[in-house]
């Protein structure tokens, strides 16, 4: 009974692979914790605060900079599968004094076991002013660190054989769900 149900799974998995693949199935899931979009982070200068969450200002810029890279990309979401999945964690910090945005997004990059294929961290610091034009600075700053990033993964060539790798059979996508399984980075009390 137990063979039996086994290789159902697998059957299973084999036709939903074959229909992503004919529904143009992703080369990269990215995934962006939940966190990120209900929690704001508050960047404060004196008697001036602001409020902002990350993961809206981020998944639209790292759509863009893993697109440029690998072509077809989706925002992690449900059943989807793809070649590998990108978790992004992005940080960021303002010295008031100086008024430096500091900018951080660490990109651990997962294969369909669950492996971590390797870990990419961009970093940059941008000189702005809170007052002024906050979203520009920050999309600036998180701008920057994506395209460290995406240069440092381009540079990555087990990373670049992983995705250049035709799949053999729906074993080798990497299901959304597995983010659940993942493990889950520390917790921060503060942006940094």
């Amino acid at each position: 009974m137990k063979n039996l149900f086994v290789r159902l799974i697998i059957l299973l998995g084999l036709f939903t692979g074959a229909t992503a693949r004919a529904n143009g199935m992703s080369n990269v899931l990215f995934y962006i914790q939940p966190y990120e979009y209900t929690n704001e982070l508050k960047l404060a200068h004196y008697s001036q605060e602001y409020w902002y969450a990350q993961g809206p200002m981020v998944e639209p810029l790292a759509k863009e900079k893993l697109e440029k890279l690998y072509g077809n990309v989706t925002m992690c979401e449900g059943n989807q599968t793809g070649k590998m999945l990108v978790w992004l964690q992005p940080r960021m910090f303002y010295n008031s004094q100086l008024r430096v945005f500091y900018g951080k997004i660490t990109a651990n990059v997962y294969t369909d076991t669950g492996k971590l294929v390797g870990s990419y961290v961009g970093e940059s610091n941008q000189l702005g002013y809170l007052g002024i034009k906050p979203d520009y600075w920050l999309k600036k700053t998180y701008t920057t660190a994506m395209n460290n990033v995406t240069t440092k993964m381009k540079a990555d060539s087990q990373l670049q054989t992983l995705i250049d790798s035709p799949p053999t059979s729906a074993a080798t996508n990497t299901p959304c769900s597995m983010v659940t399984l993942l493990p889950v980075p520390k917790i921060r009390a503060m942006s940094f």
